[in-house]
């Protein structure tokens, strides 16, 4: 499951064109992926200013009752330009399959054909589809450089390229079709471009000035050391308002979130010694179905393992006086249904954030119960564990995980079964 609308930027007969991309996410039982568009057409745009414009227009597409649509809308015009691992460049491929197999080569060729794949699917194209299907050599693009070594896999290689030589006229063709380009209105657009101009030059004036000559003289340096004395008096005096205003930061311990495919909850961790200590005790993390519910129980006196933590006295304090509120940062957010799913699906389309965040909670829920096979389940000489490295660290140089991965979807599905065991709802 991905949460988020990924910028895109695709290389096209009529040039590059700008785009949104949404990866499979999940709305109750039901799946879905999807590009900004409408119905049978995917909207792109020449510019990321023109992108911008239409985003802000409040125009009617697919992706609207995406969960992150409204974060998209309110990014700054910057902020929508595409990462540089989210260029495919769809007119050089045939190019790209003429050159040596080196590990940089298929990782570009295997995520050009991909997000050509994903478009295929989406917009229902029967060439493309046909492509992939009726074309199954593909898949050695996908498992790295060890399909194209010695003689047979030069001859793979040459084969893959050929097909494509023959072939992805037709594929472009189809993208070229379905593609395309609402009227935005001038004005926005202009308004996008002056921000994106503006960030730009923002980002020159804080790159360091290497000709800058540094003068020398005790008069200066005196004055230098006064001016940094000064200077850090008052960043000193700014951390003491920012450490004033963050409560859960003052006292080390955080709210956290965790959902599940039993419900959302919330509970608290803090690290000791690099140690995991959750809200909860022997083992079990305690956990409740509303701030307001996590609220009340810290203004009692329960037993738990946080009560020994020196600062824990303070959120009770507050807890019981009413000025306790429960905030949980996005680093906090725990999101476990669909990954599953997803890691059946392969490395290349699971949303590595959320995967990232996943691992360190069950993780840490293992350590607070000095329980050592979530460690043994990762661990790198297992299927799963080889799986969620690569996920999190891809290496266009290190052999991809091979599929299917119906064995590692299995294990994750009972690692997330052996943490929500870990888990004591209490009442609200």
């Amino acid at each position: 499951m991905a949460g988020d609308i990924v910028p895109i930027e695709l290389g096209i007969t009529e040039g590059n064109t700008f785009t949104l991309w949404a990866p499979r996410w999940r709305e109750g039982d039901d799946e879905w992926e999807a590009f900004l568009g409408l119905e049978e057409d995917l909207y792109g745009f020449s510019s990321v200013a023109e992108l911008v414009a239409f985003i802000r227009s409040g125009t009617d597409n697919d992706l609207v009752e995406h969960p992150a649509w409204n974060t998209v809308v309110g990014l700054k015009a910057d902020e929508l330009e595409p990462a540089e691992g989210n260029s495919y460049d769809l007119i050089a491929v045939p190019e790209l399959a003429s050159e040596d197999p080196t590990p940089e080569v298929i990782a570009k060729l295997e995520d050009v054909l991909e997000i050509v794949r994903i478009i295929g699917e989406v917009c229902e194209l029967t060439a493309i589809t046909k492509f992939f299907n009726g074309n199954p050599i593909l898949g050695a693009v996908t498992t790295g450089t060890r399909n194209f070594v010695g003689k047979d896999g030069a001859e793979l290689w040459e084969r893959i390229g050929t097909l494509i030589d023959k072939r992805w006229d037709d594929v472009i063709d189809a993208i070229d079709a379905v593609i395309t380009t609402p009227e935005v209105d001038s004005e926005a657009v202009s308004v996008a471009e002056a921000e994106i101009l503006a960030a730009a030059s923002a980002e020159d004036e804080d790159e360091p000035d290497d000709d800058v000559e540094l003068v020398e003289g005790d008069d200066t340096v005196d004055d230098d050391d006064d001016d940094t004395a000064d200077e850090e008096d008052d960043l000193d005096d700014d951390d003491d308002e920012i450490d004033e205003d963050d409560f859960w930061g003052s006292v080390g311990i955080d709210p956290i979130q965790i959902i599940t495919s039993a419900g959302e909850f919330f509970s608290l961790r803090c690290y000791l010694d690099d140690d995991p200590v959750f809200l909860g005790k022997n083992g079990k993390i305690f956990v409740f179905g509303s701030k307001r519910a996590l609220e009340r129980f810290l203004a009692d006196e329960n037993e738990h393992d946080l009560s020994a933590v020196s600062t824990f006295e303070e959120i009770q304090i507050a807890a019981t006086d009413g000025s306790l509120e429960i905030d949980v940062y996005d680093d906090n957010v725990y999101v476990l249904p669909g990954l599953t799913d997803d890691i059946a699906d392969g490395p290349r389309r699971i949303d590595r954030r959320q995967l990232e965040l996943a691992v360190e909670l069950l993780t840490d829920a293992a350590d607070f119960a000095d329980d050592d096979s979530v460690a043994e389940a990762l661990g790198s000489t297992t299927p799963l564990g080889w799986f969620v490295n690569y996920a999190l660290n891809p290496d266009p140089k290190r052999m991809a995980p091979s599929a299917p991965f119906d064995n590692e979807s299995e294990a994750w599905r009972a690692l997330e079964h052996e943490f929500e065991t870990r888990l004591e709802k209490k009442r609200d």
